[in-house]
């Protein structure tokens, strides 16, 4: 294992924030009473799809390009750097369980026009108390028809199609379906999510089509879960690490008292506390895409991890940021609520930094015992 990142990681890396500075804006989210409605999904869209990022863990004989989740850092993070409103988030999740559990059929049929950015997914599978680990009890499958409710879908109002989680009567157990999501019987509730740079929804099936994926939910979700963590975890490093450089660089102007009030001893230490946060973010979720990339046994570890600690990190380094800014912070016309908000909801879905460290024990006493 080498954190070091490669001369290729690093020219992706770049190449990903040039784009998104130059063309991702929030300016018509940093208005009072603005919506995700606002925020431009489908022009960000476009643009991403051009550069042929949603394929890129796509295995390469559906178009992809078959990178690891290591590459698929660099832009993931850049994304979150720059909150970029875009189906980006739910498309990689359908994808992956796509990938990993559908029929050849299935693959043939979807990967391609999700690699060519003419394809959108989105992956429902949270209840309505949040819990993702099932048994699913709000959603039923019955022969190829499933009935019921989905909750906090990310992306589900711009998907073509939705890899569905739902007891299945027939087969006695949990299992994924593939459905159609502009289909009579399939109805998107926009959620007035705090997060206005990203759509989140409720999805409610009404006897609508569904056909099943080929893996069983015992083994598909597992290995979903893991990417999904440390997916997440990767854009709160990121968007932890761009609140501490902008609030460094605010605290070197910002004067008072005849001084930066970066001189002063009290905002030295928050920014020390900021910098220790982001580092270990970093590290974690680097060490977390490395045991993904590899399938090393600690990966579901190393998912877990990350995503506990970069939430608890993600919240506190937005909080200190309002704080050090002081009044200014807190008006809508600066970033920094956004970047809290996405912080919060980020630490919630897929389970939250409390939820993570109980699985990290449980992993611990299996190991032990």
């Amino acid at each position: 294992m080498n954190f070091a990142l490669s001369e290729d990681h690093l020219v992706l890396r770049q190449s990903a924030r040039d784009f998104v500075e130059k063309e991702i804006s929030l300016a018509r989210v940093l208005v009072p009473g603005a919506t995700v409605a606002d925020a431009g999904y489908d022009a960000t869209w476009a643009k991403i799809a051009a550069l042929g990022w949603q394929g890129l863990t796509i295995d390469e004989e559906y178009g992809g390009l078959g990178l690891s989740c290591i590459d698929l850092a660099m832009i993931l993070g850049e994304l979150g750097r720059s909150l970029a409103p875009s189906p980006f988030l739910g498309t990689l999740f359908g994808a992956w369980a796509l990938q990993k559990g559908g029929t050849p059929e299935q693959r043939t049929a979807l990967l391609p026009g999700v690699a060519a950015g003419t394809t959108t997914l989105a992956l429902a599978v949270a209840e309505a108390s949040g819990a993702t680990d099932g048994p699913y009890r709000e959603c039923t499958a019955r022969g190829a028809r499933i009935t019921g409710v989905k909750s906090f879908v990310i992306d589900a109002a711009a998907a073509d199609w939705m890899i569905v989680a739902a007891q299945d009567e027939a087969a006695g157990g949990r299992a994924f379906f593939l459905v159609e999501a502009r289909q009579p019987g399939v109805t998107v509730d926009l959620l007035p999510w705090r997060d206005v740079t990203r759509q989140v929804a409720d999805v409610r099936f009404t006897d609508a089509k569904a056909e099943r994926l080929a893996m069983d939910d015992a083994a598909l979700w597992p290995w979903l879960r893991d990417r999904i963590l440390f997916a997440l975890a990767t854009e709160n490093a990121a968007g932890a690490q761009v609140v501490m450089e902008t609030t460094v660089n605010y605290a070197k102007e910002r004067a008072a008292f005849g001084k930066p009030i970066g001189s002063y001893q009290a905002i030295k230490h928050s920014l020390a506390d900021m910098l220790g946060q982001v580092e270990c973010s970093n590290a974690a979720v680097l060490y977390a895409a490395w045991a993904l990339s590899e399938e090393a046994p600690e990966a579901a570890k190393a998912a877990a991890m990350a995503k506990a600690y970069t939430s608890d990190a993600y919240v506190a380094v937005t909080q200190r940021s309002i704080q050090i800014f002081g009044a200014i912070g807190f008006t809508w016309e600066m970033k920094n609520h956004l970047y809290f908000k996405r912080a919060r909801a980020n630490a919630e879905l897929f389970g939250n930094a409390r939820a993570q460290r109980s699985r990290v024990m449980d992993m611990v006493a299996r190991k032990a015992a």
